[in-house]
């Protein structure tokens, strides 16, 4: 305790040798730290959107086109693709509405405002994420079963070797499917911690700072 009061009053002595800042600076200084934040946010999801778009490209070649039309499901895959697409436009759009909001912001609760938001749109965009691929996995494996003439075959073998083994296949079909879900949920959580959940933590520190004031 004496170590602390001492240091205490080394630093109320020496304060003076450091500039001080008023409401005023502080208030600068955070909004341009969480536009900057803001920024990256947008640059990061603009990035990550051109990666997958890549990688789909990529993998997406004339024999999973042919095999897609072969099972005649053109009608849900294209909605689904477009449906992905335009509600990842509507978020990049966002998180460029947010930098602008932010950069543009010249009061304290104007600027908290902007914070909370961006933090809720920066988690319904993850939330999101996770849910589209969870569903695109449960589309992708029906599909599989209902169309896959190789499915269809070993279907009606394991059926006729008894009623029960359908359903047991069925069952295995839902746990690997449910842990490839999970698996997957966690990669991408560990992937947008890493990326997005840092820079919240830092547009968190700024709004608690921005309290203070």
């Amino acid at each position: 305790m004496d170590e602390l009061e001492l240091l205490k009053k080394h630093w109320n002595k020496s304060s003076t040798n450091y500039p001080s800042l008023n409401k005023a600076d502080l208030y600068k200084l955070i909004n341009m730290r969480s536009s900057s934040i803001v920024k990256w946010i947008f640059i990061i999801s603009v990035l990550e959107f051109a990666v997958w778009t890549l990688i789909s490209f990529l993998l997406d070649g004339a024999e999973s086109l042919e095999k897609m039309n072969n099972y005649n499901v053109e009608h849900i895959f294209y909605p689904l693709t477009i449906i992905g697409y335009v509600v990842l436009f509507i978020f990049i759009f966002l998180f460029y509405k947010n930098y602008k909001s932010i950069s543009a912001t010249d009061n304290i609760k104007t600027l908290m405002q902007q914070i909370l938001k961006t933090r809720k749109t920066v988690k319904q965009y993850v939330i999101f994420n996770l849910g589209f691929m969870c569903v695109s996995i449960v589309i992708g494996v029906y599909i599989e079963l209902t169309n896959n003439p190789e499915i269809q075959t070993m279907l009606t073998r394991i059926e006729s070797e008894g009623a029960n083994n359908i359903y047991i296949f069925y069952l295995i079909v839902v746990a690997l499917s449910l842990l490839a879900m999970a698996i997957i949920t966690v990669i991408l959580l560990g992937f947008y911690y890493l990326i997005y959940g840092l820079l919240l933590k830092r547009l968190k520190l700024n709004y608690k700072e921005l309290k203070t004031l």
